[in-house]
C-alpha cells in the first residue's frame, strides 16, 4: 500500500472565502495530476485565521458552508482523492447533542459552533470532525466562539476503487495534538496515521516546539504523524508554515520550508503492518532568520490584505527606522516605499548623512522635510502660555507630533500606510510620543526588545534573503549611541537604563510574568526593578493607543497582554 499526501500549506485571507476555496481547490487539482490521494489543509482554511467575532454572525457561518459545499462540487470529479477542509460549522456534527446556533442575547452568548473540519470525497462529505480541545491562552480565544467537540474521527483514504488496501487517518485538529486523550482514542478507533490540521501564531522557537510535542504525542501512540500547518500574516499574527512528518518512532520524515506556501509532499508506505513515511526536509533555520521572514511576511500581507499601494515611513537616521526600512523594503520592493527625514534644531549632521546614505542603498525615494519653521510657530503661539516655564519633555513631544502630522498627511494624501518605528523597549517604558512617533498605521518591530533590534540589524547586513542589497544598514547607525534628538546632545540612556539591562528586566517581567522580588533575587538592582515596573505600569494608556504591530515573541504588547489601565497593584 502506498498513499500519497498533500499539505496544502497556504495563505488564505480572512473572510475571502471564494478565494479560500478556489485555492484549494487549485492546490488539489495540481495535486491530483502528482499522484496525491489525500490532501489537508490548514485549520479554518476555508475562512482564514483568525476570524474572530465574525464567527459570531450566522451569514459568515453560512458563507464557510457554501465554500466547502463549492469545493466538494468542483472536486467531485478527482476519483479516490479526500481532502480535508478546515472550517467553522454549527455544531451539527452530532456528536454531543448540542446542534444549533446557541444562546445568544445583548447579554449572555453561549456558541454551540464548532471548529471543526469536513473530509471530501467525490462530491460529498464522507467524514466530519470538531476540535475537541479548545485554545485559551495567549492570542487564543476559541471558547468565546467554539463549543468543545466530543467525537472521533477516523476515516479512509487510498487504496483501490473497492476501498481495499486503503489506509485509515485519525484526524485531530490544532490542539487536541497537546493532549494525550484525542490521539489515543483516534488509535483504538483503529486508526494507522494521525494528521493534524493546525493554524498557530509564530513565536521565535515555536517550531520546535510543535515538532517536540508531536513527537511526543507520536512516542505514546506508535503512529506516524502529518502535521499541516498555516502560513501568512493575518493582522498582529503570523503563520510560519514548517509543516512536517514524524515517523512512528519520532524520527523526523520530512519538513516543508518555513514562511512560504508550499504543496508539501508526503508518501506514505504500509510494509509489513508499519507505516513508514517519505518526504523532503527543509534545513534548520537561525531564530534571526525565523524573525526576518515573520517581520517581512507580517508587513506585505498587512498591506497587500487592505490593499495599501505602499509605505512611507520616518527615516531618522536611528537604529530603529533603519531596521524597519530594511523590512519594508524586502517585503514591498524599493518602488512601494518612501521615507521622510524631518530635521529639528537639534537633528545631528551624522543623522542626515546616514539617512540619505541607507536610503540610497536601498534604492527608495528620500525626502527631507525640516519641522523647524513649524516648531518654532507652536511656540510662538504657546510663549504666553508657557511663560516664565522651562523647556521640558513638552517641547520635546511638540517635535515628534510635527513629524507624525507630517506623515500622517502624505499618507492621507498618497494612500500609503505609515509604519511607526518604535520597539517593545520603548513601548514598555513609555519612551514614546502619543500622536507623534506613536502615529500611524502598522507597527513593524512592536514586539523587537532593543537588543534585539541591534542583532537582527547585523545579521540583516550579513545576509540578503530577499535580493535586495547586501550591508542596508550604515554601520555607524548600528555603532551610534541611541538618541530620540529632541533636546541638545540627548541619548536615550539619559532616560532610560543601559538596554542591556532593561531588556533583561523586560524580558522577566513583562514577558515571563516574575515578580520584582524574583528579579531582584537574580542580581538585578531593586530600585532599578521598581522603576522599570512603575514605567510598565504606568503608560499602559499610552500602550492601548499604539497601531497593531507584529507578535514575534510569546508574549507581545497585543491580544495576549491584557492589563487594567487603572490599578493599584504593584507586582
Amino acid at each position: 500500500m502506498s498513499l500519497k499526501i498533500c499539505v496544502a500549506q497556504l495563505n488564505f485571507c480572512v473572510g475571502d472565502m471564494p478565494g479560500n476555496a478556489q485555492k484549494i481547490i487549485d492546490a488539489a487539482r495540481t495535486a491530483y495530476q502528482d499522484g496525491v490521494r489525500l490532501m489537508l489543509t490548514p485549520e479554518l482554511a476555508i475562512c482564514g485565521y483568525a476570524a474572530e467575532d465574525l464567527f459570531l454572525r450566522p451569514s459568515f457561518i453560512q458563507a464557510c458552508d457554501d465554500a466547502v459545499n463549492l469545493v466538494a462540487r468542483e472536486l467531485a470529479g478527482l476519483k479516490g482523492l479526500s481532502v480535508v477542509v478546515g472550517t467553522p460549522t454549527n455544531g451539527d456534527e452530532g456528536q454531543n447533542g448540542l446542534a444549533g446556533k446557541g444562546l445568544r442575547t445583548k447579554s449572555v452568548a453561549v456558541q454551540q459552533r464548532h471548529n471543526a473540519a469536513r473530509v471530501l470525497c467525490e462530491g460529498r462529505i464522507i467524514a466530519s470532525y470538531a476540535k475537541r480541545e479548545l485554545a485559551n491562552y495567549q492570542v487564543f480565544d476559541e471558547r468565546r466562539y467554539f463549543a468543545q467537540g466530543q467525537g472521533i474521527c477516523v476515516f479512509q483514504a487510498g487504496g483501490d476503487q473497492a476501498g481495499d488496501d486503503a489506509l485509515s487517518i485519525g484526524l485531530l485538529i490544532c490542539e487536541d495534538a497537546w493532549f494525550e486523550e484525542p490521539a489515543r482514542l483516534a488509535k483504538n478507533a483503529g486508526a494507522e496515521l494521525l494528521v493534524v490540521i493546525n493554524a498557530s501564531p509564530f513565536h521565535v522557537g515555536k517550531g520546535g516546539e510543535r515538532e517536540l510535542m508531536m513527537r511526543e504525542r507520536v512516542l505514546a501512540t506508535g503512529l506516524p504523524l502529518v502535521y499541516a500547518h498555516l502560513v501568512g500574516g493575518q493582522d498582529e499574527i503570523v503563520f510560519e508554515g514548517h509543516s512536517f512528518a514524524l515517523q512512528a518512532d519520532g524520527a523526523l520524515a520530512g519538513r516543508a520550508p518555513s514562511f512560504q506556501e508550499n504543496l508539501f509532499l508526503v508518501q506514505a508506505e504500509r510494509a509489513q503492518a508499519a507505516i513508514k513515511l517519505v518526504a523532503s526536509t527543509d534545513p534548520d533555520r537561525s531564530p534571526e532568520a525565523d524573525l526576518w521572514d515573520a517581520l517581512v511576511l507580517g508587513v506585505r500581507d498587512y498591506l497587500g490584505k487592505n490593499g495599501f499601494p505602499g509605505a512611507i515611513l520616518g527615516l531618522s537616521g536611528g537604529i530603529d527606522s533603519a531596521l524597519v526600512l530594511a523590512i519594508a523594503v524586502d517585503a514591498l520592493g524599493a518602488d512601494k516605499v518612501r521615507t521622510v527625514m524631518m530635521p529639528s534644531p537639534y537633528t545631528a549632521d551624522i543623522s542626515w548623512m546616514d539617512a540619505r546614505e541607507m536610503a540610497g542603498r536601498v534604492k527608495v525615494r528620500y525626502d527631507e522635510i525640516s519641522i523647524v519653521p513649524e516648531f518654532e510657530a507652536f511656540k510662538a503661539s504657546l510663549a504666553g502660555e508657557f511663560k516664565g516655564l522651562k523647556e521640558d519633555t513638552t517641547e520635546e513631544n511638540l517635535q515628534a507630533r510635527i513629524r507624525g502630522m507630517f506623515l500622517m498627511a502624505l499618507s492621507n494624501k498618497f494612500g500609503s500606510i505609515v509604519l511607526t518605528t518604535g520597539n517593545k523597549s520603548e513601548l514598555a517604558t513609555g519612551y514614546c510620543t502619543l500622536y507623534g512617533d506613536m502615529a500611524g498605521g502598522f507597527a513593524v518591530i512592536k514586539d523587537l526588545l532593543k537588543t534585539t533590534v541591534f542583532r537582527l540589524a547585523r545579521w540583516r547586513n550579513a545576509h540578503d534573503p530577499y535580493g535586495t542589497g547586501s550591508n542596508p544598514i550604515p554601520e555607524r547607525i548600528i555603532t551610534r549611541p541611541p538618541s530620540a534628538e529632541l533636546r541638545p546632545d540627548q541619548s536615550d540612556q539619559d532616560s532610560l537604563p543601559p538596554y542591556d539591562v532593561l531588556d533583561a528586566i523586560l524580558e522577566r517581567y513583562m514577558e515571563n510574568d516574575q515578580g520584582v522580588e524574583a528579579i531582584v533575587a537574580a542580581g538585578f538592582e531593586r530600585a532599578l526593578v521598581e522603576r522599570v515596573a512603575r514605567l510598565i505600569r504606568i503608560n499602559e494608556y499610552k500602550r492601548r493607543q499604539s497601531p497593531v504591530g507584529i507578535r514575534v515573541t510569546h508574549r507581545s504588547f497585543g491580544k495576549d497582554w491584557r492589563y487594567p489601565i487603572t490599578s493599584k497593584f504593584h507586582a
